[in-house]
């Protein structure tokens, strides 16, 4: 491995005189530090970055935990968390939760270990409350993203679930469907509440009836097993003839459980969800949704999270909350009911 003192044996200088080079401190006149670098450069030198965060008790890293990165819309919110950290010159390391309890707290570990500077985190839910007091025990900032945590206050970038899901409602609502179902993710995941909340208070201003056999709660990742979305569109007396689904991920398998059953959207049920598809909307624009600023909650959450590691050691600085509003987008996926004359109709 290439130390300082080989670098500064080759270039004719002092190890403190690369030390300063590779840190960007002291006075180093511009043609020193060209011929430092250049040797540093033809010697294949690599930083040993956990030594130098000892030192200077800063690493130039931080960490974006989210729950799915086949999500679309954590995909681009990974891409504005990113540009954000690089405009402030920090490097980015990712981890993936997958909903995972056990996952977000090996990343947690894994965060603690690598001394990463902050952390932009999409909690898998409530319970995430312990491993959120651990980083703040370890006095680690952290900005939330999407979700909050009950009994933990932050810095946070949310959506307005509650509003995009009276926004649904009412689309479906104007098109004449009156039994309108929701698939949704956890009630211990924040948003997935907000968005039920959403969705009874627009049943009622729209007087239409809540049933809670209308309502399937389940979980916002992707799976291979479909047989309780099977069993719930199997069991539910009379059909719905429209579907709300708490993100795209429960869309597709909405879709993929209704094809397999040899139906189609919207033609035998109206769908709309929330999020986009990303580049596939591009291609195949079908789905009506609900469409978040993606790549805001990435850019917005970091430079929250920049602006508090500048706040540090300053006098306390009062948590600061973002709410984005998002756009509905009407496309083919839902369309006006014809079920006015019967209620047996199995769709739109």
């Amino acid at each position: 491995m290439v130390t300082i003192y080989d670098i500064a044996a080759k270039a004719g200088v002092s190890a403190m005189t690369v030390s300063r080079v590779i840190n960007n401190t002291g006075k180093i006149s511009d043609k020193t530090r060209t011929k430092v670098r250049r040797v540093m450069d033809e010697l294949g030198y690599v930083q040993n970055q956990m030594a130098r965060s000892l030192v200077l008790q800063q690493s130039n890293l931080l960490f974006l935990l989210i729950t799915d990165i086949t999500n679309p819309f954590y995909t681009t919110l990974a891409r504005g968390a990113e540009d954000a950290a690089k405009k402030h010159g920090y490097r980015l390391l990712f981890g993936n939760s997958d909903e995972s309890l056990d996952k977000e707290k090996d990343y947690l570990d894994t965060i603690l270990a690598t001394r990463a500077d902050g952390v932009l985190i999409a909690p898998t839910g409530d319970s995430s409350l312990p491993h959120l007091e651990t980083l703040r025990k370890h006095d680690v900032p952290f900005v939330l993203l999407d979700r909050e945590v009950p009994g933990m206050e932050s810095d946070i970038v949310l959506g307005d679930s509650k509003e995009g899901a009276r926004r649904l409602v009412e689309h479906l609502s104007s098109l004449g469907h009156k039994r309108i179902a929701m698939i949704n993710g956890s009630r211990h995941v924040s948003s997935a509440r907000m968005r039920l909340e959403g969705y009874r208070e627009a049943l009622k201003l729209n007087d239409l009836p809540y049933e809670d056999q209308y309502v399937l709660e389940t979980a916002f990742e992707p799976r291979s097993d479909l047989s309780a979305i099977e069993h719930w569109l199997a069991e539910m007396n009379p059909a719905p003839t429209a579907i709300i689904a708490g993100n795209n991920v429960l869309a597709v398998e909405v879709i993929r459980t209704l094809t397999a059953q040899g139906k189609q959207v919207p033609d035998d049920m109206s769908l709309v969800c929330f999020d986009d598809l990303g580049p596939l909307s591009e291609i195949n624009p079908f789905l009506t949704v609900i469409a978040q600023q993606a790549y805001q909650f990435g850019y917005l959450g970091m430079q929250m999270l920049v602006d508090r590691l500048k706040e540090r050691g300053e006098p306390t600085v009062p948590w600061k909350k973002i709410v984005l509003p998002a756009d509905m987008i009407v496309r083919r996926s839902a369309v006006a009911c014809g079920c006015g004359l019967t209620d047996t109709c199995l769709g739109g």
